[in-house]
């Protein structure tokens, strides 16, 4: 299973994705420039001694991550989706893209990508932190497709 993060911009929630990929061996995709260095002391704090643990992969946009994994279904969550998580179909290989917590992700990427999946919310709120919307993605996606260990 691989997570792809679009230009995260806030250090603290990207080091609790990453420490998510370590404990549940999970691939995890920067697509930059990031918000933040991967130095700076926010992420450290978080990310702890996990960076080691998990398999980071790092894409210079995200025309470079598309030509690298044109052959691979890509799924975006994002509220702006009709099909709930729970009620997709995610597979084992699934590259689970999630947008930056400050801006979502561009309107040419949600045209680009076909496959579009969301947490249902409460209507009076905005959006769930990105860390969080991950762990629940996953967590369906995993025991979906029996890899939950």
């Amino acid at each position: 299973m691989h997570i792809v993060l679009y230009k995260p911009d806030i250090p603290q929630n990207t080091a609790a994705i990453i420490r998510l990929g370590a404990c549940l061996n999970l691939k995890i995709h920067l697509i930059e420039p990031c918000g933040f260095n991967l130095n700076d002391s926010r992420f450290k704090r978080v990310v702890m001694d996990y960076l080691g643990l998990c398999e980071i992969i790092r894409h210079k946009n995200f025309d470079s991550f598309l030509k690298k994994y044109k052959k691979s279904r890509i799924v975006l969550m994002t509220t702006k989706a009709k099909k709930i998580y729970h009620k997709f179909k995610f597979k084992k290989n699934d590259l689970l893209v999630f947008g930056r917590e400050s801006a979502g992700v561009p309107k040419e990427l949600h045209q680009l990508l076909k496959n579009k999946v969301m947490i249902p919310m409460n209507k009076k709120t905005r959006s769930l932190n990105v860390a969080m919307s991950v762990a629940i993605v996953v967590a369906e996606a995993l025991r979906q497709n029996n890899l939950m260990k």
